[in-house]
C-alpha cells in the first residue's frame, strides 16, 4: 500500500517545537510521508521570536513547482506564510495544481506574542485561501479578527464558526486552547456543530496550533472524513500536551 503524502507550507522553527519541523514530526508519527516548503525563516527558541525573514515569493513558487512536478500530496496544510506575497503565491499554486484536502491554519501571532504575519495578511488568507480549504483552524484570537466579533466563550466560538464557514471553507474548527477554564474546539461544516471536548492542562505550550493542523492534514491524507479527522486530531494533541517536555527554559514542546 502506498504511503500517504502530506505537504506543509510554513515557517521554520530552529527549536523544533512549531512550524515545519513540528509538522514533519507529526506526519511521521501518524504514518504519513511529509513534504515541506519553507515560507519564512525565524530566529526563535522556547522563550521568544527574535527575528523573521520571509522567503521571496519567486523562490516559494520555485520550491512548489519543483516539488509538485514530481509528487502530489494527498493532503496539505498552510501555516506561517508571513508575507502577503507568499499568501498570494501559495493560493495560486494550490489552485493551479488542484491540490485537495487543504488545512488552513491562519497563523498570526506566536505563543510568546510576536506577530507572525504582515499587516493585512489575515484578510488575504480569508479572501484567497478560505475558498480553497477543506477546513480552517483559527484559535479564538484569530477567529475574532477574521469574523469581526468578540470570541471569548463557546457560544461565541460557535457563532464565529458559522460566519467563517460562509467565507468559503468546507468546514471550520475554532480551537479553544486559550479559553480560561476549558479546552473545547468547535467543529462546524454547515450542517452540524460538534463540540470537541478536552482537558484543560496547566502550563504554557509552544506550537499547539501547528501540531493540531498537521495532525488534521495527516488524518485527511490517510483517508479520514473531516469529522473523524477533527476528533482524532483533538485526541492526538491532548495526548501530546499531556506529555509535553521542556528542552529549553521557556514553553513546553509537544513533539
Amino acid at each position: 500500500m502506498r504511503t500517504p503524502l502530506a505537504l506543509t507550507i510554513a515557517g521554520s522553527d530552529p527549536g523544533g517545537g512549531a512550524g515545519l519541523q513540528a509538522d514533519l514530526k507529526v506526519f511521521k508519527a501518524l504514518g504519513v510521508h511529509g513534504l515541506s516548503v519553507c515560507a519564512a525563516l525565524t530566529a526563535q527558541n522556547t522563550k521568544e521570536v527574535a527575528g523573521i525573514s520571509a522567503v521571496g515569493g519567486d523562490f516559494l513558487r520555485r520550491q512548489l513547482d519543483t516539488l509538485l512536478s514530481d509528487m502530489t500530496p494527498n493532503a496539505m496544510k498552510t501555516g506561517m506564510l508571513f508575507s502577503r506575497e507568499n499568501i498570494k503565491t501559495a493560493a495560486r499554486c494550490i489552485w493551479e495544481y488542484s491540490l485537495k484536502n487543504l488545512v488552513v491554519d491562519p497563523v498570526s501571532i506566536s505563543s510568546s506574542g510576536t506577530a507572525l504575519i504582515e499587516e493585512g495578511g489575515l484578510d488575504l488568507i480569508r479572501e484567497l485561501l478560505f475558498p480553497l480549504a477543506s477546513v480552517v483552524t483559527p484559535n479564538i484570537y484569530e477567529a475574532s479578527v477574521l469574523s469581526g466579533m468578540a470570541v471569548e466563550n463557546t457560544a461565541q466560538m460557535e457563532e464565529a464558526a458559522q460566519k467563517l464557514k460562509g467565507m468559503g471553507p468546507k468546514a471550520v474548527i475554532v480551537t479553544g486552547g486559550h479559553l480560561r477554564d476549558e479546552a473545547v474546539d468547535i467543529f462546524y461544516d454547515g450542517k452540524v456543530t460538534i463540540r470537541l471536548m478536552g482537558k484543560k492542562l496547566a502550563g504554557n505550550f509552544h506550537g499547539t496550533g501547528c501540531v493540531f493542523s498537521a495532525a488534521l492534514a495527516a488524518y485527511l491524507a490517510s483517508g479520514e472524513t473531516l469529522k473523524q479527522a477533527g476528533r482524532d486530531a483533538k485526541q492526538f494533541i491532548e495526548e501530546k500536551v499531556a506529555g509535553a517536555f521542556h528542552p529549553g527554559g521557556g514553553m513546553g514542546v509537544l513533539i
